[in-house]
């Protein structure tokens, strides 16, 4: 096995700004076109109507929940093939890859038996029995969804992180166009096809999930420098110590993705006891902000590449750059949507549901209410997420998933829930909850990092 050597650089703010963006921009725009799959099947959602759009709401969030902490393990990936990259140890990320097929497999089986009974777990939190019976119409279907979007998500972080992310975007903007013709034709009825209603819309997604993981491989084989990496042999090995180390740095990572978009989904769960309306409210504005948040996320991905490549020179100095850049950017791009949700609420509801109908007058002044607090939360957001992306780089991951579980759930949902049921704010209470708890978390993992550079640098 040949060894890369990668000669040490010499960090500044100019190059590291052009090489997090080379990074951040292709990444991101994959995020966003994988978030537009869930904003397309939500708008298309709103289309058969308010109750429908509420029950897709629900067994999106169920779906999205599970999936983004299955998606946090392998992240835990990245920072090991970029640490590798950056040393030259090709043999390791070869192995680690290997392994990385073999977690997806092992998380999606036990994830995908508990979606496929998600209708009764509904119930039992007290959702109304005609929303759950249109959401397990989805479920049903999307469940088939889960191991492609899983892999596909592990083996992205594998090659952003060796540098090969432009065709990762384009195969995921394909991916979304075929699924938005998929929702059309199959949830609607064209074509021929009969009218499918949310079992379609699931259908469309599944098949554009495969379609884009498909696409994927065939593109790591057939290109000359990946194939180079032997990327696929011996898929048949476990190897028990590669896959502890996987897990010892991944599942922190999914518990913390669990507790901060638990804390969103059990809000969710929480605006359905409110009502019908609410529900859809709420919807609303999660899917608008769940597009917009990708772009940091994107940014933090990045983050934990470039960091994790630092890491693997011995250099503080670039460590220290590259989370101070990310976070500015995260903050920056977040402060100018928080503009544009604040300026044009209006255009934004008429995008999910026709404004102009009296049976949905009652949802506008709803869905402005609850944009005013997630566009100022989003600020946050853009700190906390791209924080804790430098955090992944430096392979600390214990300490952040307790931070997260203190900021998310023992401050945001308990004080989302005291806003919303005691002080009778209602959805918007449920909203500031979620404000302060992303905050709290932002502040939370700026002190972590800073006490982390702190120390590499003495």
């Amino acid at each position: 096995m040949v060894h890369l050597h990668v000669k040490p650089i010499k960090p500044n703010t100019r190059t590291e700004i052009s090489s997090l963006l080379h990074l951040s921009i292709p990444l991101a725009s994959a995020q966003i076109a994988q978030a537009a799959t869930g904003f397309v099947d939500t708008v298309m959602m709103g289309w058969l109507g308010q109750e429908t759009l509420a029950a897709g709401g629900l067994a999106t969030t169920t779906f999205t929940t599970l999936l983004v902490m299955a998606t946090g393990v392998v992240v835990g990936i990245s920072p090991l093939v970029a640490e590798a990259f950056g040393s030259g140890n090709n043999a390791k990320i070869q192995q680690v890859t290997r392994q990385g097929f073999w977690l997806c497999l092992l998380l999606s089986i036990p994830l995908m038996i508990l979606l496929a009974h998600a209708d009764s777990l509904m119930l039992r939190f007290g959702q109304a029995p005609s929303v759950v019976s249109l959401a397990k119409k989805y479920l049903d279907f999307i469940v088939w969804g889960f191991l492609p979007a899983l892999t596909f998500s592990m083996l992205k972080s594998v090659l952003s992180s060796l540098s090969q992310v432009r065709p990762i975007t384009t195969i995921v903007v394909l991916g979304t166009l075929l699924n938005a013709v998929g929702n059309y034709i199959l949830g609607f009825g064209k074509l021929g096809f009969p009218a499918l209603g949310l079992s379609g819309i699931a259908i469309a997604s599944v098949l554009s999930q495969w379609v884009m993981l498909v696409s994927l491989i065939v593109y790591t084989l057939k290109h000359r420098e990946l194939r180079s990496f032997r990327l696929f042999k011996k898929l048949h090995q476990i190897e028990p110590k590669i896959l502890r180390e996987m897990i010892w740095i991944g599942a922190p990572i999914g518990i913390s993705f669990g507790f901060e978009v638990g804390l969103f989904s059990v809000t969710t769960y929480l605006m359905g006891l409110l009502g019908t309306d609410i529900l859809a409210a709420h919807q609303i504005v999660f899917q608008t902000i769940a597009v917009i948040f990708m772009v940091p996320l994107g940014i933090s991905f990045a983050t934990t590449i470039r960091v994790g490549w630092w890491s693997g020179q011995n250099n503080s100095d670039g460590v220290r750059r590259t989370a101070n850049i990310s976070m500015c950017l995260g903050a920056i791009f977040m402060t100018l949507m928080a503009v544009l949700l604040l300026a044009f609420p209006r255009p934004i509801i008429s995008l999910y549901l026709d404004i102009n109908k009296p049976e949905n007058a009652k949802l506008i002044p709803l869905v402005t209410s609850m944009l005013v607090v997630a566009a100022v939360s989003q600020i946050l957001d853009g700190v906390q997420t791209t924080a804790q992306g430098a955090l992944r780089g430096l392979k600390d991951t214990q300490v952040p998933m307790l931070l997260s579980f203190a900021a998310f759930w023992l401050v945001g949902l308990a004080s989302g829930y005291f806003l919303g049921f005691h002080l009778g704010l209602n959805g918007v209470g449920l909203w500031i909850g979620q404000a302060i708890g992303v905050g709290t978390s932002a502040g939370a993992f700026i002190w972590r990092l800073r006490r982390l550079i702190v120390k590499l640098e003495s």
